[in-house]
């Protein structure tokens, strides 16, 4: 009986600390942008979808630009307010970086837009903060994302 007691009190101890890990990495805030027209690059983590990696896993394909960069802009503003879940941190000309917090539990994903005038393509970047696995989200958020930007 003792020694239930002492696994059950070591198993709640583990799953503390790796809970405590998790919502630590999650309160992390990645210093992101754009430099010289690239998105910081995902991590080694599979967790993330880029438009500017070489890992095809983790591509996604730019969207075109709408008529101009301010239209550009609102489309993907109201891509982001249609999906929901998101707040607006850092917003430029020609840059946009959102931060989607899940419904459940509560994961912080970081997502990023770059406009690039040059080429007409909206550059994208969303990664997970927490964990090694997003079980696909940000694929389908991008997705989704780019449905509500093609309308």
């Amino acid at each position: 009986m003792k020694i239930l007691i002492i696994i059950a009190l070591v198993l709640v101890t583990l799953i503390a600390i790796a809970f405590g890990f998790i919502y630590w990495q999650n309160s992390q805030v990645p210093e992101l942008g754009h430099q010289g027209g690239q998105l910081t690059p995902l991590s080694d983590n599979p967790n993330g979808v880029s438009t500017q990696t070489d890992n095809a896993g983790k591509a996604v394909a730019p969207w075109p630009f709408k008529s101009d960069r301010a239209a550009t802009m609102q489309a993907i503003k109201n891509a982001v307010a249609a999906h929901g879940g998101a707040e607006i941190v850092r917003e430029e000309e020609d840059y946009l970086r959102v931060v989607f917090v899940t419904p459940k539990m509560r994961f912080r994903d970081d997502v990023e837009f770059y406009l690039d005038q040059t080429a007409r393509q909206v550059h994208f970047r969303s990664e997970s903060r927490a964990g090694k696995s997003d079980m696909g989200l940000n694929r389908q958020r991008y997705e989704q994302l780019t449905t509500e930007y093609a309308r």
